[in-house]
């Protein structure tokens, strides 16, 4: 008989009451999660991860005491013995932020307004070594990678034609069920693809995609408003 595994022990530091509320209702709700504890400054935050040593942290950005970016380099950075896993969720989608946030070890970083599903998926890809950005974030910070004129690619492409429009998906900043939606299949098997495509490209993740989907002139621009 397998043992099911331990839920993911998570802890929300938000100085928004009404917000960690939120969230502890929506990862409450999944079997595989629990929240362990919730701070409203990032001070707090800190002490209650090397207590409680969660699996993750939830952080904002703005927070009284110490910011959560300064708590994930404390908790998080490169110079850290022993880190936690940090995923920042915020407001706030300035591109110094996310650059700071991903160079000092944070495994995602999400925008509040981006939904529960997202939140979810998150915390997920998280725990799986995975790092997730809000779709808008990703689309932003890639279009800078966007060649400019197209050039002949030095290889045949490794993927399929399905796979290709996939990873277009991918640069333009969709989920999987918004890839689903688009090709009219499930969201189990649009993450399939995808799991096929950065075996394929050897990316780490789905920015991984998006990057080689950028680089190799496949993403067309997104128009800005």
């Amino acid at each position: 008989m397998t043992t099911p595994l331990a839920p993911t022990r998570i802890l929300i530091a938000d100085d928004q009451e009404d917000v960690r509320s939120g969230f502890r209702l929506i990862l409450g709700s999944q079997p595989d999660m629990t929240v362990v504890g919730e701070a409203a400054d990032g001070l707090t935050a800190v002490d209650l991860a090397r207590t409680l040593r969660p699996d993750l942290i939830l952080a904002d950005i703005r927070m009284p005491g110490l910011d959560g970016l300064e708590l994930t380099r404390r908790l998080a950075g490169p110079d850290v013995p022993d880190p936690l896993r940090v995923l920042v969720v915020t407001t706030f989608d300035h591109d110094d932020y996310v650059r700071t946030a991903l160079h000092d070890g944070a495994c995602g970083f999400l925008l509040k307004r981006s939904g529960p599903g997202l939140l979810i998926e998150g915390v997920r890809a998280a725990m799986a070594g995975d790092i997730l950005i809000s779709p808008q974030i990703t689309v932003r910070l890639l279009q800078t990678l966007a060649p400019a004129a197209p050039a002949a690619p030095a290889a045949p492409s490794p993927l399929t034609a399905r796979e290709r429009e996939i990873a277009r998906l991918v640069a333009r900043g969709l989920t999987n069920a918004q890839i689903g939606e688009a090709l009219f299949v499930s969201a189990g098997t649009a993450k399939t693809h995808i799991a096929n495509i950065q075996a394929k490209l050897k990316a780490h993740n789905r920015v991984g995609i998006a990057a080689w989907a950028w680089e190799s002139g496949l993403a067309a621009p997104v128009p800005r408003e």
